[in-house]
C-alpha cells in the first residue's frame, strides 16, 4: 500500500529534528480527533452527495473513520497520548484511514486543504467546549444565588477602598459577583453564535474548485452559516482572541471575588472560613490555614490575562492568510480553557461549602458606618446635602477628639454642632444596622426587598436559560 506525506512530494529530504520539534503539533491537537473525524466524515459525505466521490468509497470511508475513532480513543484512554509518527492529528486519522478503508481513503482529502480542516475543526471544538464552560459560570451563578436566599439576614460591613463603607445584607455582596458573572455568560451567548460560521469548504486560500454545497456542508456539521470568503475563512482567528478576551475578563471576575473571600477569612476579618477541601496548611507552621484554592484563581487570571495578550502579539501583522504562527491558536485556547474550567469548580466549591459568621459580620460593623445615615437624617430634614455632609464630619471630629463613637457622643455635642439633630431619641433610633439596610429598598438596594427582587429575578433568568439550553 502506497503512503503519501501530507506534503512531501517535491522535497527530497526530511525535515531537521529541531524543526519537528518545533513543528509538530500531534501532542496538542490530537485533542481534536472527534472533530476531525466528524470533518472528515461530512465532507465525504458532501463530495458524494456532489458526484465526486462513489458511493463504495464514501461507504469505505465513512464506516473506516468510525473505526479509527474507536481506536484513537482507546488508546488516548490507556496511554493519554497518540505515539503516532505523522505532524499532526489530521495526518494520523488519514494515514489509519488507509490503512483501513485501503485507496478509498486518498479521496477523502479532495479539495480540501488542512487550512480550512483545521479552522474547522476547531470551530467545531470550542461550539461544544463554550457550552460546557457557560454551564460552569452557571453553576457558580447558582451557588451564589442559593447562599444569597439562604443568608439574607446577615449583616456585614462593606468596603470601599478597602476601608468600612456602610452595611449591606452579606447576600448583597454576593450577589454582586452573581450579576457580574451573568454578564459573562451574555457575552459568552454572543460570541457562540458568532462561532456558528463554517469555513469548510474554503480551500487553503481561494475557494473549493469542485462544485459543493457549502450550506448544506455547514447544516451536516451544525453551523448556522458559512463563512462568506474563502481568504478571511481559513485566516481569521477572530473567534479564539474573542474567546480568550472573554476568559480574561471571567478570570478577573473569579480573581476579585478570590480575593474579598480571601480577606474576609484572614483572622483579622474572621467573617468567612473556608472548608478543608479547598484550603491547605503550612509545612512549617501547624495552624495555618491557607486559602490555596482561592489564591490559585486569583494568580490565574494574570496569566489568562497574558494569553490574551501573547496571542495577539501572534496575529499582529501577520500576511494573509494562512501563516504557520497560527498554529499556536490550539495550545493557548486549550490551555486557557482548561486554566478557568478549573479555576470555576474552584470558585463554586469554595464558596458552596465555606461558613460565614454572622455573629462575627455584626462585630466588624462600627458606628461610624452610620455617618451617611446621619447625613440622610438630617437631609431628611430639610437640610442641604453638602451642608449635612459637613455637619456630620464635624461631629466625627468632635466624637475622635473625646475618644469616643458616633453612638457614645452625648447628645448635647450633637446639638452644639447643629440644632437639627433633634431629640436623643431620634438621633439613637438611627444607630440600628437593620434600620440602616432597609433605607435603601429602591431597586439594586440592599434592603431586604430589594435583596429578595434581585434572587427572584436571577432564579428565573437560571430557570428561563435552563430551560433553553
Amino acid at each position: 500500500m502506497d503512503r503519501y506525506q501530507l506534503w512531501g512530494g517535491c522535497f527530497d529530504e526530511e525535515p531537521s529534528g529541531v524543526l519537528r520539534r518545533l513543528n509538530d503539533s500531534l501532542a496538542v491537537d490530537s485533542r481534536l480527533y472527534k472533530e476531525d473525524i466528524i470533518n472528515s466524515k461530512a465532507w465525504a459525505n458532501e463530495l458524494h452527495i456532489s458526484g465526486h466521490l462513489s458511493n463504495e468509497d464514501n461507504h469505505c470511508i465513512q464506516k473506516g473513520l468510525e473505526q479509527v475513532e474507536k481506536d484513537i480513543e482507546e488508546e488516548l484512554l490507556q496511554n493519554q497520548r497518540l505515539k503516532d509518527p505523522e505532524e499532526d492529528i489530521h495526518s494520523v486519522v488519514e494515514r489509519r484511514l488507509q490503512q483501513i478503508a485501503g485507496d478509498a481513503a486518498l479521496r477523502l482529502h479532495t479539495a480540501r486543504s488542512r487550512n480550512d480542516q483545521s479552522a474547522t475543526d476547531t470551530k467545531l471544538w470550542m461550539t461544544t467546549a463554550l457550552q460546557r464552560i457557560q454551564l460552569e459560570v452557571l453553576k457558580l451563578i447558582k451557588v451564589l444565588v442559593h447562599r444569597a436566599d439562604r443568608e439574607i439576614d446577615v449583616i456585614a460591613p462593606s468596603y470601599t477602598h478597602l476601608q468600612r463603607a456602610q452595611p449591606v445584607r452579606w447576600s448583597h455582596f454576593l450577589l454582586s459577583y452573581a450579576w457580574m458573572l451573568r454578564e459573562d455568560v451574555l457575552r459568552l451567548e454572543e460570541q457562540r453564535d458568532r462561532l456558528s460560521t463554517c469555513p469548510l469548504g474554503s480551500g487553503a486560500v481561494a475557494g473549493c474548485a469542485l462544485q459543493i454545497n457549502r450550506e448544506r456542508l455547514a447544516e451536516q456539521l451544525g453551523f448556522k452559516r458559512v463563512t462568506p470568503n474563502s481568504m478571511f475563512a481559513v485566516s481569521s482567528r477572530d473567534h479564539i482572541v474573542e474567546f480568550l478576551n472573554w476568559a480574561s475578563l471571567c478570570g478577573i471576575h473569579l480573581s476579585r471575588l478570590a480575593e474579598d473571600l480571601i480577606v474576609y477569612s484572614t483572622q483579622e476579618f474572621a467573617i468567612v472560613r473556608h472548608s478543608d477541601q479547598f484550603s491547605t496548611g503550612s509545612s512549617l507552621m501547624p495552624q495555618k490555614r491557607n486559602p490555596d484554592g482561592l489564591e490559585l484563581v486569583r494568580g490565574a487570571a494574570g496569566l489568562l490575562m497574558g494569553d490574551a495578550f501573547s496571542f495577539g502579539c501572534v496575529l499582529k501583522g501577520l500576511p494573509s492568510t494562512y501563516n504557520k504562527d497560527l498554529q499556536s491558536d490550539k495550545e493557548i485556547l486549550f490551555r486557557s480553557y482548561d486554566r478557568l474550567t478549573d479555576c470555576l469548580k474552584v470558585a463554586t466549591g469554595t464558596v458552596s461549602t465555606m461558613q460565614v459568621d454572622s455573629k462575627r459580620a455584626l462585630e466588624c460593623l462600627d458606628p461610624g458606618m452610620l455617618a451617611t445615615d446621619l447625613a440622610h437624617y438630617l437631609v431628611r430634614r430639610g437640610m442641604p446635602f453638602r451642608r449635612a455632609h459637613h455637619v456630620v464630619g464635624a461631629a466625627l471630629r468632635r466624637a475622635s477628639a473625646l475618644g469616643v463613637d458616633l453612638q457614645s457622643l452625648p447628645h448635647q455635642e450633637y446639638v452644639k454642632i447643629c440644632p437639627e439633630f433633634g431629640s436623643a431619641e431620634d438621633l439613637q433610633a438611627l444607630f440600628s444596622w437593620e434600620a440602616s439596610v432597609e433605607q435603601y429598598s429602591s431597586t439594586g438596594g440592599t434592603a431586604r426587598l430589594a435583596v429578595r427582587d434581585q434572587i427572584l429575578q436571577l432564579k428565573q433568568w437560571l430557570q428561563q436559560y435552563s430551560n433553553a439550553c
